[in-house]
């Protein structure tokens, strides 16, 4: 008996970005990543990591918490220091994945997904419209295993590192 692949279709696209706030009409993306896996969610590829630029100015008026958190994790550095844009980044990406994913195919997965994706809308509308129109939120499992197994959950632990590809994995 052979054993075939399953089909490049299947493939799911994990996506994190980080952002100078939460308010999709005010701030940024900063940072982008994607992964691809298979449906049993074995890594195939990971996509490039990008850091996007923004002036030192925009930096400094996030927030106390972002300001912090990402001047933590290194990434404040490496947005100042980066020479890609917004539009380089979205482009990059959907060239990592047209290699591995057909467009319209894999939900946008990744935890408070939702959120992401309102980003994309207004500051990559090529690479949202690159997901099918369903999501796959991981915090959505995450809530409601809180609720119905909690047991389940003190299994976990996010490392909290605040940069996209580690927040992917």
């Amino acid at each position: 008996m052979s054993s075939t692949p399953p089909p490049i279709d299947t493939r799911l696209i994990w996506i994190d970005l980080e952002m100078t706030g939460l308010d999709p009409d005010s701030d940024s993306i900063i940072e982008i990543a994607t992964l691809v896996t298979d449906q049993e969610l074995n890594v195939l590829a990971e996509g490039p990591e990008l850091a996007i630029h923004h002036p030192v100015e925009r930096l400094d008026a996030m927030d106390d918490w972002n300001r912090g958190t990402h001047r933590k994790s290194g990434l404040w550095d490496k947005v100042v220091a980066s020479q890609t844009s917004l539009a380089q980044a979205e482009a990059l990406t959907i060239a990592f994945l047209s290699e591995w994913v057909p467009a319209g195919k894999s939900p946008i997965c990744g935890n408070s997904i939702c959120q992401d994706r309102r980003f994309l809308v207004r500051l990559m509308p090529r690479l949202e419209s690159y997901f099918h129109y369903r999501n796959l939120d991981v915090s959505t499992l995450k809530e409601l295993a809180r609720r119905w197994s909690p047991e389940l959950v003190d299994g976990f632990s996010k490392a909290g590192s605040h940069t996209a590809m580690a927040d992917i994995r």
